[in-house]
């Protein structure tokens, strides 16, 4: 594979759905690759933020870890919790991710990075989680704006954000995406 034979490849990413969404209902829902730039982009933003309250993190590497971190999806696509059951995710996207690595100049620093996020071996990496996450409730938010509804189960991610370590840095706006939406289930009573 060449570095052309990836860049085509990754391009998956944009016609891929995130399958969570579609299973509940919703219709034309985000592909992998918009739900993978808001992550970077949150990523980004918390990264500087992080930086300028004095946390020594490396924002290049926050970033080269959100623009990795659902790559393997251009192979395995989306699996949706369902099916995880029944096949091992993490496996798949493993050797997708050492295979899609393999003919870039640097394979083995691609797959260190992936695998900080995978496994929550750096700060950068658990604050690609924490982003990657935060990314999935607001799109959750905005598809109960939208109208559709039983997207209960996504907020559950919630408790993950409260529970981490970047939560006291990033508590505003956790909780005000609760209080969001608190006042939008209120409003539908």
């Amino acid at each position: 594979m060449s570095l052309l034979d990836l860049f085509l490849e990754a391009g998956n990413l944009k016609r891929l759905p995130r399958t969570g969404w579609l299973l509940r209902g919703v219709s034309n829902p985000e592909s992998i690759a918009d739900h993978s730039f808001r992550t970077a982009l949150i990523t980004l933003f918390l990264a500087d933020e992080l930086k300028a309250k004095g946390v020594e993190i490396n924002v290049e590497r926050a970033l080269r870890i959100a623009l990795l971190h659902d790559l393997a999806e251009a192979r395995v696509t989306d699996i949706p919790l369902t099916a995880q059951y029944y096949l091992d995710k993490g496996k798949a996207e493993k050797k997708a991710a050492m295979e899609l690595f393999i003919k870039t100049s640097n394979p083995r620093e691609y797959f260190r990075l992936w695998r900080e996020y995978e496994e929550g071996l750096s700060l950068e990496g658990r604050l690609v989680k924490f982003a990657d996450k935060l990314e999935m409730l607001i799109q959750a938010l905005e598809y109960e704006r939208a109208g559709f509804r039983d997207l209960d189960e996504f907020w559950k991610a919630m408790d993950s954000l409260r529970e981490s370590e970047f939560y006291e840095h990033f508590r505003e706006i956790v909780e005000g995406l609760a209080e969001i939406k608190k006042e939008r289930m209120q409003t539908l009573r």
